[in-house]
């Protein structure tokens, strides 16, 4: 007998059976102020294909720029209806859904202020560590001069920000490798 994990066991896929009772695809809650919005996307492979057992988690700030945690100064004035927080796992074709409030903008560094932008770590099979991005909404105040934003070469900053949908939701396609790869940040 082996104890040695092989390629195909260093790390799952356990996500439904470690975090199914975590699910929650409402970031905001159903009495949190602000601007209602759905974002609909799929996660892609480097070749382009569905991952169908990803999981995404999404952390935010309310409509006002507070977070919900104690180490944000405002956090006092947190819209008490509002939770800043999803996880939900992709279906067989990569999709997944949040709906949420736009976030307000919230303190950067050397007193500047962020645009309103969303959190996102993305898990699946074969990643031994989270993927860190953001993402940012289309004509965003702020998009133009954020701190973090500007970091990202300005050919590949669209990976981060959705496209609108007929519908008034938005549509975010993560592609994980490959020919437009979504950025992904260092923490």
């Amino acid at each position: 007998m082996s104890f040695y994990a092989s390629g195909s066991q260093t790390v799952g896929p356990y996500f439904k059976l470690g975090f199914e009772w975590l699910y929650q695809n409402d970031a905001a809650g159903p009495n949190a102020r602000g601007e209602r919005v759905e974002i609909r996307g799929r996660v892609l492979d480097g070749n382009g294909a569905p991952v169908p057992d990803a999981v995404i988690e999404v952390w935010q700030a309310d409509a006002d720029g507070h977070y919900r945690h104690p180490e944000d100064p405002g956090s006092r004035e947190v819209d008490p209806g509002f939770r800043g927080f999803a996880r939900t796992p992709t279906d067989a074709d990569g999709g997944f859904a949040i709906r949420t409030v736009k976030p307000g903008r919230v303190a950067g560094p050397g007193g500047s202020l962020q645009a309103p932008h969303l959190s996102v770590l993305v898990m699946m099979r074969g990643l031994l560590k989270q993927a860190p991005t953001r993402m940012y909404f289309p004509d965003g105040p702020g998009n133009d001069n954020d701190p973090v934003l500007a970091l990202v070469p300005a050919e590949r900053r669209g990976t981060l920000i959705p496209a609108k949908a007929g519908d008034g939701a938005l549509e975010w396609v993560i592609r994980m490798q490959g020919d437009r790869e979504t950025v992904f940040f260092e923490y």
